[in-house]
């Protein structure tokens, strides 16, 4: 009797490949390095664009995806709109989840309440509030649903109850399948910021001098409205979802990069928890790698073959249409 072996190794050898990249892309820390912000933003965008057609949403079956606030994001927020407005992505059955927002925002002189439907009443009003952001940069462009967008209401009667009703709603969605988020140049994600407990959930958090010192620039470099606290989802919080994804750009943010790759998890740096979970991409720039040893960056640089594998080819919905 002929040996299979011996008759056709390539199948094992294929066999044993597929094994182990299913293991790879499911159970280890990825770093994505890309040259500059604009080719991160679009790998990424390229990246939930796919995981939101291969997951194939329906009426049935929604996609759940977090999502965050800040600078960072609003490259890849413009590259998903494109994709929207070329017929390439939907986001009909798609269910977000936002990281945060602010308590207490005065709405600011002159404000009409509701400005749109989505947004109703004075604090969701202000032009520095996280449902504002959201609406202008993403939500009012693409076909998501109102009633499918989540974010924490800063002024709640109840803030505790708010912060339980928002776990208890994504328990209710099935979990989140994607978070996606940025972080400060101390690390923080969210508003967890440093000495937060890394199995922290949904919670009211009274901001640090220099997260609120950096914030003034958003209300007129005038620390008297900055918020001092905010509502925002827990490091455990984040950590309960299948995947995340980090956007991590700019030389400022390079420490916080070393701290969450090279070194060990610190609640002190709260992004360095996201070692210890089983799917997690961190997408940077070449900037945020400057604090990275040489070898670390050639590491993952020579990856990136494998790490396109995730988006290309890029897939569209107008090839998935029942």
């Amino acid at each position: 009797m002929i040996s299979v072996y011996k008759k056709k190794p390539w199948v094992h050898s294929v066999a044993l490949l597929r094994s182990c990249c299913r293991f790879f892309f499911t159970a280890i820390m990825r770093l994505v390095i890309l040259d500059d912000y604009d080719l991160a933003s679009e790998w990424a965008a390229k990246y939930i664009r796919n995981r939101i057609i291969q997951f194939k949403p329906s009426a049935e079956r929604y996609f759940t995806l977090g999502l965050p606030t800040g600078s960072t994001p609003l490259g890849c927020y413009r590259k998903l709109i494109e994709y929207h407005r070329s017929g390439d992505l939907s986001f009909k059955y798609v269910k977000t989840f936002n990281m945060d927002e602010y308590v207490g925002l005065a709405p600011p002189p002159g404000c009409i309440p509701a400005l749109h439907p989505m947004i109703p009443g004075l604090p969701r009003d202000h032009p520095e509030s996280y449902h504002s952001y959201m609406w202008n940069n993403f939500f009012k462009h693409i076909d998501i649903e109102p009633q499918n967008t989540h974010i924490l209401d800063g002024n709640a009667a109840d803030l505790p109850a708010e912060c339980d009703a928002f776990e208890q709603k994504i328990t209710a969605a099935g979990g989140i399948e994607l978070f996606v988020g940025g972080i400060g140049p101390d690390g923080h994600i969210a508003f967890n910021e440093p000495g937060s407990s890394l199995v922290s959930r949904t919670r009211v958090k009274t901001l640090a001098k220099d997260t609120i010192v950096a914030n003034a620039r958003f209300f007129g470099n005038d620390l008297s409205k900055v918020p001092t606290m905010t509502l925002t989802v827990g490091v455990g919080t984040v950590m309960d979802a299948r995947e995340v994804m980090i956007l991590i750009t700019g030389a400022h943010k390079a420490f916080a990069l070393y701290k969450a790759i090279e070194e060990g998890v610190n609640h002190m740096w709260t992004v360095s928890a996201f070692q210890q979970h089983p799917r997690t991409i961190f997408v940077c720039d070449e900037d945020a790698t400057l604090e990275l040893r040489v070898k670390t960056v050639k590491y993952f640089k020579g990856l990136m073959h494998v790490h396109n594998q995730l988006v290309e080819p890029t897939h569209s919905m107008k090839n998935y249409k029942d």
